[in-house]
C-alpha cells in the first residue's frame, strides 16, 4: 500500500487514513480545549474563513470531521476581579454572535444531545470552558452567570494562584499558596455539582487535584493535560491522577503542546505564551527554537493513557491557538485524521477510538448533566 508522506510529519499509508476519515464520519469527534476564542475579538478575523495562521477555523475542522469543540474564555493574569468579569463577558459575547452569524452552520451547544443533533443535521456545535478559576473572583454569582450563558466546564486554576485553588504554574516553580482549596474552592466543586458543570482539573497543583477527587460527586475532566510518565512536565498528570480521574468516571484530554509532550523541548517562559496570545497567537507556529517535538511522541501519550486508564476515559483536548508548538505533522486541527490513523496502527480498534474522538466527552457531558439538581 502507498503511503502518504506529509511535509513535516509521519508517513500514514492510504488505507488507515481512509479507515480514520470513515471514522470520523461516523462518529461524533470533540476536541475539549481550544483557545480561538481570541480571535473573534478581532472584527477582520472570520470563523468561516481558511486562514494560513493559527490552528482552527471552521474549513479546516470541517475537512478534518471535528463535530465540535469547548471554546476557552480567558484572560492575561492575574486580573482585577472586575477586569476579569468584563474580559469573561465579551468573550462569551463574542461566541454567542458568531454562532448566530452562522447559523447555517453552527449551532451553540449546551448539552450532549445538543451535539449529537448537531452532528445529525451537518452543523458544528460550538461549546464553551471558562479557563481559569480566577474570572468568577470570589461570587458563585458569576459562576452562575457563566453557566446561564453555555459555559460547559470551568478550570479552577490557570497558570497562577486564585484567591481560592492552587495552580501547577506552567514554567516557574510556584510555592504553595493555600495547600490545594480553601472552604471556598470545595464550595466552588460544589456549586458546579449542582449546575451540571464539568470540573476541569487542568493547570491545578497537585494538592488542589486530590482535594477535588475528594470533594467531587460528579465525574472531573482534564480538559488539556498530557502524560507525566512520558513527560515530566508539572502541568501533566501522573498514573494515579489519571486512574483517579477514571475512577470518577471522568477522562484525561491530551494536550498536543509540544512542550508537555517533549522533555527535549525548550519551553518558552509563561509570559512569552501570555503575550502569544494577547495578540491572538498570530506568530509563527515555532518561534522560540527549530526543535518541535515528533508526531509520534505525541501518539506516545495517548498510547500511555490508553494503557493506563483504557479507552473510556481518554480523549483529545488539543490547546490549538493556544500553544506556541506543536508536534510536526499536527499543525493545525485538519491533521487530527492522522493522528486517528496513528492509533489504529497501533491496535486500537473502532470501539476504542470512537470513545476517544467522542464518546467518552459526552458520556460525561451527560453524567455532569444528570447530577444537576
Amino acid at each position: 500500500m502507498d503511503a502518504i508522506m506529509t511535509p513535516t510529519g509521519p508517513s500514514i499509508s492510504d488505507e488507515l487514513l481512509i479507515r480514520a476519515r470513515k471514522l470520523h464520519g461516523e462518529c461524533v469527534v470533540i476536541d475539549t480545549h481550544v483557545d480561538t476564542t481570541q480571535r473573534m475579538l478581532d472584527p477582520a478575523w472570520r470563523f468561516d474563513e481558511r486562514h494560513e495562521f493559527g490552528h482552527v477555523d471552521l474549513p479546516r475542522l470541517g475537512e478534518a470531521g471535528i463535530d465540535a469543540a469547548f471554546f476557552a474564555v480567558w484572560a492575561k493574569g492575574p486580573i482585577e476581579p472586575e477586569q476579569a468579569v468584563d474580559a469573561a463577558r465579551q468573550q462569551l459575547r463574542a461566541l454567542h454572535e458568531t454562532a448566530g452569524r452562522f447559523s447555517n452552520r453552527i449551532v451553540l451547544a449546551r448539552t450532549a444531545d445538543e451535539v449529537r443533533a448537531a452532528k445529525r443535521q451537518g452543523k458544528f456545535a460550538m461549546l464553551i470552558g471558562i479557563e481559569g478559576g480566577y474570572l468568577i473572583g470570589d461570587s458563585l454569582e458569576r459562576l452562575r452567570e457563566y453557566h446561564a450563558n453555555g459555559a460547559g466546564y470551568m478550570t479552577l486554576t490557570h497558570s497562577f494562584h486564585t484567591s481560592w485553588a492552587d495552580s501547577s504554574g506552567v514554567h516557574e516553580d510556584l510555592a504553595p499558596l493555600h495547600g490545594g482549596l480553601t472552604a471556598f474552592g470545595r464550595q466552588v466543586v460544589r456549586e458546579m455539582n449542582r449546575l451540571g458543570m464539568i470540573i476541569d482539573v487542568s493547570h491545578a497543583a497537585d494538592s488542589t487535584f486530590w482535594q477535588v477527587i475528594e470533594t467531587t460527586t460528579a465525574p472531573v475532566m482534564a480538559t488539556h493535560s498530557s502524560c507525566r510518565a512520558v513527560c515530566p512536565h508539572r502541568r501533566n498528570l501522573t498514573d494515579e491522577m489519571m486512574k483517579a480521574i477514571a475512577s470518577t468516571g471522568g477522562t484525561v484530554q491530551i494536550n498536543f503542546a509540544a512542550a508537555f509532550l517533549d522533555p527535549a523541548y525548550p519551553a518558552p517562559d509563561a509570559k512569552a505564551i501570555y503575550d502569544f496570545l494577547a495578540r491572538g497567537g498570530q506568530f509563527p507556529r515555532n518561534p522560540f527554537t527549530t526543535h518541535a517535538t515528533s508526531f509520534h511522541r505525541l501518539v506516545d501519550h495517548f498510547d500511555h493513557a490508553l494503557q493506563t486508564v483504557g479507552p473510556d476515559h481518554v480523549g483529545i483536548g488539543s490547546d490549538f491557538d493556544g500553544i506556541p508548538a506543536v508536534p510536526e505533522g499536527m499543525e493545525d486541527c485538519g491533521r487530527l485524521p492522522d493522528l486517528t490513523a496513528a492509533l489504529l496502527e497501533r491496535g486500537y480498534n473502532y470501539e476504542h477510538l470512537r470513545k476517544v474522538l467522542g464518546g467518552n466527552v459526552l458520556r460525561v457531558m451527560q453524567a455532569c448533566e444528570m447530577s444537576a439538581r
